[in-house]
């Protein structure tokens, strides 16, 4: 298990080749590598500025990488946000799960992206050509996370 909250940018081929080197019980990765879009709510955003808590932040990503490895027989999970002043085609998330089984990787990394969207402590701050604007919790994003309640 990996957990990085960190402002710098990330390499998503290096991430890759650390989880796998070496580790023959694994029969699948799946990752998910989120981007800064340069739209939002049909309005232009030039950058997004995203705040947290240190040591809060990493307590709640790690308490959402438990429940996805007690959900699914998982061999690994890297899970890698980025916070400050991103601009749009900035990585700003990856997540990365290894299972020796496809389903398992799969099902668990929509499961922590959907969690990280709705339970992850983080402030996002988007600056649009009429000013700056905090980023609402979305309607769509609960929905797509209350699939996972049990």
């Amino acid at each position: 298990m990996t957990i990085r909250v960190q402002a710098e940018d990330f390499d998503v081929g290096a991430e890759y080749a650390a989880m796998t080197r070496g580790r023959r019980s694994i029969g699948g990765v799946t990752m998910f590598v989120g981007l800064v879009r340069d739209i939002a709510g049909g309005e232009a955003v030039s950058a997004m500025t995203l705040e947290h808590y240190p040591g809060m932040t990493e307590k709640q990503l790690a308490a959402i990488e438990a429940e996805a490895r007690g959900r699914w027989p998982l061999d690994d999970v890297l899970i890698i946000h980025r916070y400050g002043r991103l601009e749009p085609g900035d990585q700003i998330v990856l997540v990365m799960t290894a299972s020796a089984h496809r389903d398992a990787a799969f099902e668990s990394c929509r499961f922590l992206i959907d969690w990280l969207k709705t339970k992850a402590p983080f402030w996002k701050l988007e600056a649009t050509p009429e000013g700056e604007r905090w980023v609402e919790a979305k309607e769509s994003d609960d929905e797509a996370a209350s699939r996972w309640d049990r």
